[in-house]
Formats: C-alpha cells, structure tokens, sequence
C-alpha cells in the first residue's frame, strides 16, 4: 500500500486526525506530529507484511460468513480449488456450504463441531473445483466473533499426494491381506494334505511294519524249518554216506565199483548243497557267531591235506602244501570252510596240473593262498564268482557242478571274521584265491598231526556207537567193521548199559548222536555211560547242530565234534587220534 505524504492530507483531514488523536492545540500538534507519523507507518508496514504472507502463502487462506460466501481468498486457495485467481474464486463461491464444500451434506456437522469447540484442526475433507471434481484437503478452522455475526477463517492443505499415497498404501495392505489370505489357504489346504499324507504314511508304515513282523516270523519259522529239515536229511544222507564208504573200500566188480563212485558223487553234491543252502541261511540271519582262538597253522594246512589228498590223486592232480609254523587267530571251523572251498574249486576246474596250499607274511597278517594251473578266470567275471548262484563255465571242469553258492558263502565268512578275501587270475595260466588271518602270539597245546593218525590200526579196537536213527546205526557198524573195529551199537544210554557195559564189554571209544529220543543229548549219553563205567572213556559227539551254543557246550564239556555228513577220513582220523595212548597223544 502507496504512502501518502504530509502534503497530500487536506486541512480537514489533517483536523479531523488531530481532534481524534487530542491534538488540536498548535502545542499539542508540535509535540505528537513525529511520534503519529512513525506510527501509522509502522502499521502501514505491519500491514504490508501481513498481506504478503496473505498473498505468497502456500497453503490457501479464505475469511467466510457462516451464512454466505467468502470474505476473502488468497492465491494458493484459488489454486487449490482449480480458480485463475482470487476474485475469480470469491465472486463465483457465494456461500461456503454449497459453493465450496464437494458434499453439501458434511456442513451441518462441519458448522456443529466449530459451534461446540470454536475451532477444529486437521479436519479432512473434499472441496468442490471449478470443473466440479473434487480435491482432497486438510482444514484448521477457527471461529471469530463480530459485530455481523459468526465468522470462521481457514487453513487450507492440499492433501491429495498424500491421500493419493494412503489410498495407494491401502490398496498395497488389501492386496497383501488377499495374498496372505490366499496363501494361509494354500497352507492351510497344504496342511490338510500334509496331515492326510502323514496319515496314509501311518497306515502304510504300519502295514509294512506288519508285513516285516511277518517276514521276520517267517524266516524264524524257515530258520527253524531248516534246522529242523536239516536234521532229517542229513540223517538218511549220512547213513548213505557211510554205506558208500564201506562199499568204496571192498573189493567189488569193475562195473560195481564205477556204480559206486557214481552214488558217491551223487551223495557227495547232496551233501554240498544241503550244507550250502543251510550255511547261506544262517549266515544271512546272523545266526553264526565266530568263536575265535588261537590254532596251529601247520594243523589246519595238514588236515587239508590230509582230505584233498586222495581227491588229487584221484583226479591225478599234485597237491603240494607248504605250511609255516606260526600260529592264527581265527574260528577252525569257519576258516577251513574257505579254504576248502578254495581248494575245491581249484581242483574242480583243474583237469591237470598242480594245486598248491600255501602262506605268505604280510607283517602281523599271514595270507593264506590256494593256487591253481586251471583255466583261469576272465576279468570282468572276477566280481560275479561272489554272487549268489554265479558260475564260471569251464570246458576243462570236472567232477561235480556247484550250485555257485560256494564263494558267497566264503565272502559272507571272510566278512564276519574280518579276513579279507582276495583273487587274482591270468586267463590260461590259473587262478590264486587267498583269505588274510591275523597272527596269534598266544601258546596253543601241542596237536597231534593228522600224517600221524590215519594209518593206525583200529582192529579189535571196541567202539559203541548212540543214534536213534536205525539207518545211522547199521551204516556206522557197517564202517567200522570194515576198519577191523569191535562195534556195539545203541539208541540211548539206558540201552547201551543194559546190553554191553552189564555183561562185560568196555568200550574204548564212545560215538554218540547230540539229539536223542525224549529231548536227552548225546553228551548226557556220554555221562551216563562213564559213570556207570567207572573210567572216563574217550568220547566224540556226531551232529548236524551247528548252532554256537552247541558249539560252546561242546567246547566246554572238551568233546570232539564231526558235523553230519560224517566224511570217512576224518572219522578215522578222529577215531585214531581219541585211540592214542596218552603219552603218544601228548607227544
């Protein structure tokens, strides 16, 4: 606002301001005319300021009468509301309810609320544009009286960036509400899936833990069926094997003696598969248990060769052992079912030429090896020889064909005593199977050598003979009479005192069946014998129980035992060496 200058007030003017302000006398204007003059233009600047705020600000500005239009508006207002500029706004807006409010309904509770608080701040709501869109503000309203009534001046922000981003937020938390919503379906269907699937997997766990409690019985129950079928076999096979043997060492016809050997071989595979299947069996169910001691190496290798001799011979094949003196830390009766199966095979697939039983130190190892000048094996049949009914064919194998269980027995052994197995093979050269076995530094009681026992004479040695099986009896008595032997034979102890020991016999050597009549074993029988006798007889027990308990309270009573089939050779070698006298039997 243009100041006017002292020259431009007229007489009047100056009268009138000077009467109101008391300063009419010429005195009065002399002392108060300065102080006047810095007044009004201090008011005249303060209004200045106040109508450039008014005018700049950013925020819209506006003075409205409850019952009309606007009083006055600034630019960022006019802005606001879509105008050119503020006359445009005030002259087209004549009352504030329906000229500038977007929803006429809201000013009742608008003018409500100012009548009950005289004023309201942050209040939100949509003014009405020029073209009649609406835009979003955010209104500080207070409440002035004067002398025309209600007066209200607002603060006016445009909030539609921000509304704009609430909306976008809103939408951004709807649409995040429907993807958790839609995802705890998903899991929530998941769950349910999971659940039934748990549930299905219940229902087949436990049907195929039902399925294994039933295979589990059934291999009891074939265990046991073996066991017991093994027995029942063996019985009539050994009673056959032992009549054989006795026709074997008679003097019979050219054409006899051919039909002989054949039902030799025929007995000799029955025997072989039996054994390998019950083996394989038991192996398979854990149901061997190794009972490692200390052994003579010398006595293994001489046993051997004591059994393989005469089949070298017969196959006119030349068997040569070299033993080591050292002693082994194994279970007997495991290790010399690999080694003759070792040797078996070799002769097996050796029509001529040499077998040869040998050892080599390999520090605190010794590895026991069986060579052979057969065919040899092809190299990418090395790894199926192991497998279960896998044979090698050979045009130059002789005698008897296996059933191929052999081998995988020998590694089911080698592998539950911790004896590694090894082969090596040169087509048209040979083959070397070898089984490693740990050194033993403990001392072992001195062993009569089986070179030492199969040549003496058993004539008129008296020998009585336990079986309740008749057939075993008559095959039995059948044998040792053919080796010169006095033999008496028995179903039970209470028979064998009654019909020999009261009348006088004293029999030199007890061979006793483990399973008798009435649950009674062949070691009771063995007691019973001996009491009555009053001297304690040599004694071994015949068996086809193979089971470890067996096997400790055999060891633990110190009775020698033969596995049924009963082979001839080591009978006599058992009989010879149990005959010995004390002193050569030490010795």
């Amino acid at each position: 606002m243009k100041k006017r200058s002292e020259a431009e007030y007229s007489p009047s003017d100056r009268l009138t301001i000077e009467s109101l302000m008391g300063l009419g006398g010429q005195s009065a204007r002399k002392s108060h005319y300065p102080e006047l003059v810095a007044k009004i233009e201090e008011l005249e600047d303060e209004r200045n300021r106040y109508k450039s705020i008014f005018e700049n600000a950013q925020h819209g500005i506006f003075q409205a009468r409850f019952d009309s239009g606007l009083i006055a508006a600034n630019p960022a207002l006019a802005r606001i509301c879509g105008y050119t500029d503020p006359q445009q706004l005030c002259s087209r807006v004549d009352s504030f309810a329906s000229g500038l409010l977007f929803d006429t309904g809201e000013y009742p509770l608008l003018l409500e609320k100012l009548k009950l608080y005289g004023k309201l701040f942050g209040y939100e709501t949509r003014l009405l544009r020029q073209d009649g869109s609406a835009v979003d503000v955010s209104l500080n309203v207070l409440i002035k009286d004067d002398d025309q009534g209600g007066l209200m001046e607002a603060f006016v922000a445009d909030i539609t960036e921000r509304k704009k981003a609430q909306n976008k937020l809103k939408k951004l938390n709807e649409e995040l509400e429907q993807r958790v919503d839609e995802r705890t379906e998903e899991l929530v269907s998941l769950n349910h899936k999971l659940v039934n699937e748990i549930n299905e997997r219940r229902v087949i766990e436990q049907a195929l833990k039902e399925a294994r409690d039933a295979a589990e019985q059934a291999n009891k129950s074939k265990d046991k069926y073996l066991a017991a079928a093994s027995h029942d076999l063996l019985q009539p096979l050994n009673a056959a094997r032992l009549l054989v043997s006795t026709l074997q060492e008679r003097e019979l016809a050219a054409e006899n003696n051919h039909l002989v050997e054949r039902i030799h071989m025929a007995l000799e595979g029955a025997e072989e598969l039996l054994s390998d299947l019950l083996d394989i069996s038991r192996l398979d169910q854990n149901a061997v248990q190794p009972d490692l001691t200390s052994i003579p190496l010398n006595y293994l290798f001489r046993m051997l060769q004591v059994e393989f001799q005469p089949v070298a011979e017969q196959r006119s094949v030349s068997l040569r052992v070299l033993g080591s003196g050292l002693n082994i830390r194994s279970d007997s009766r495991l290790l010399m079912r690999v080694l003759r199966n070792f040797l078996s095979n070799a002769f097996r697939y050796t029509p001529a030429g040499r077998v040869l039983l040998g050892v080599r130190r390999r520090g605190d190892h010794l590895e026991l090896q069986v060579w052979d000048t057969g065919p040899g094996i092809p190299e990418d049949k090395l790894e199926d020889i192991f497998k279960e009914f896998q044979q090698i064919d050979h045009q130059y194998q002789t005698g008897r064909k296996g059933v191929g269980l052999g081998l995988a027995i020998v590694e089911r052994i080698a592998g539950m005593l911790d004896h590694p197995i090894r082969i090596s093979s040169r087509p048209g050269k040979g083959t070397m199977f070898s089984v490693s076995v740990p050194v033993s530094s403990d001392t072992v009681e001195a062993i009569l050598q089986p070179q030492q026992m199969v040549h003496q004479d058993l004539s008129g040695r008296p020998i009585l003979v336990i079986d309740n099986e008749a057939d075993i009896l008559v095959s039995m008595k059948a044998l040792l009479q053919q080796w010169s032997c006095e033999v008496y034979v028995a179903i039970d102890p209470a028979e064998a005192i009654e019909k020999y020991l009261r009348k006088g016999v004293e029999p030199q050597l007890i061979l006793a069946d483990f399973h008798l009549n009435n649950n009674a074993t062949g070691v009771e029988a063995v007691d019973q014998v001996r009491a009555f006798a009053g001297y304690d007889i040599p004694a071994a027990i015949i068996t086809a129980d193979r089971s470890p308990e067996g096997r400790k309270l055999f060891r633990e009573r110190q009775l020698p035992v033969l596995n049924k089939p009963v082979k001839p050779g080591k009978l006599r070698a058992l009989i010879t060496h149990l005959l010995q006298p004390p002193q050569q039997a030490e010795g």
